[in-house]
């Protein structure tokens, strides 16, 4: 297959639909054992050591005057949005940061046009809106509702979605050149001490619920969140900025509610017919986006 074919465009989009749809399951799983600050921590170390193994080769076949511009990327791509996630979801529900996550490709268009000369046509604008429109058709049509009682939390992920539309106009404007794979080695590599630093101060290492096991189910599931669901995610995303641009590359966003609703029907639970009304706008602009 062609690297600029349409068929690898969409299998990208939906392999990281599936990727980061489940993430917020290991995100859960995690937080019940451990806090926000661990959780996020752990997450971005696993990311860094599954990346080591290529970080030298990264280094020698990336051009020194990347390497500043990729740092930059790992921590606004990465970083503080893993912890301002993990902080937003011991208080508010999934379907709020789901719809609030659904932002993303509106900063994205938005902080292209006013800093990286990114320029939309009706048509586009127009996938955008009704994706977003969709997406929150879809949540707020849920059986449970939304729950709004800590709505001050909902601040950290629209700071997130905003470090997010950042990066994809970083990604598109600057690293262009850079392979996927390396972008993710260096980046990755660069969070582990930071990451680690954060980990120690929350006093993980001298709790004595980490030696007699209690933090085994928590960590295992930061771990893996980190290995998948930001590592092995991030090599893809990467590929799909560089494949299909910065606006179609943020519209992931609007199809990860299709995993969750799906990881639902799983575990018994009912699609509402609002729900599929919800669906249907999210394709139909996702289309509309991608013309």
């Amino acid at each position: 297959m062609h690297l600029n074919s349409l068929p690898l465009k969409w299998l990208l989009f939906i392999l990281l639909c599936l990727t980061w749809g489940s993430s917020f399951i290991l995100m859960k799983s995690g937080l019940e054992d451990l806090t926000p600050y661990q959780v996020a921590s752990i997450r971005i170390i696993f990311a860094g050591l599954a990346m080591l193994p290529i970080t030298l080769k990264a280094f020698k076949n990336t051009p020194r005057k990347l390497i500043t511009p990729l740092v930059v990327s790992g921590f606004l791509g990465s970083f503080f949005p893993a912890y301002f996630f993990c902080i937003a979801q011991t208080k508010i529900d999934s379907s709020l940061a789901g719809i609030l996550n659904a932002l993303t490709p509106i900063f994205t268009v938005a902080i292209g046009s006013l800093f990286f000369k990114l320029t939309l046509s009706w048509v586009k604008w127009t996938g955008l809106i009704l994706g977003f429109i969709g997406m929150t058709i879809l949540l707020i049509g849920g059986n449970q509702g939304i729950n709004l009682t800590h709505l001050g939390f909902a601040s950290f992920v629209i700071i997130a979605t905003v470090c997010y539309g950042l990066n994809v106009n970083l990604i598109n404007a600057y690293l262009k050149e850079a392979e996927p794979i390396y972008i993710a080695g260096i980046t990755f590599t660069a969070l582990i001490i930071p990451a680690l630093a954060v980990l120690f101060s929350t006093g993980y290492f001298s709790d004595p619920k980490l030696w007699s096991g209690t933090y085994t189910s928590g960590t295992i599931s930061a771990g893996v969140l980190g290995i998948m669901g930001t590592g092995v995610a991030s090599v893809l995303f990467y590929m799909l900025v560089k494949k299909a641009g910065p606006v179609f590359a943020s519209m992931v966003t609007y199809g990860i509610p299709f995993v969750a609703i799906a990881w639902g029907i799983v575990s018994g639970e009912v699609i509402t017919g609002i729900q599929a009304a919800g669906m249907a706008v999210i394709l139909v602009g996702v289309r509309l986006a991608n013309k």
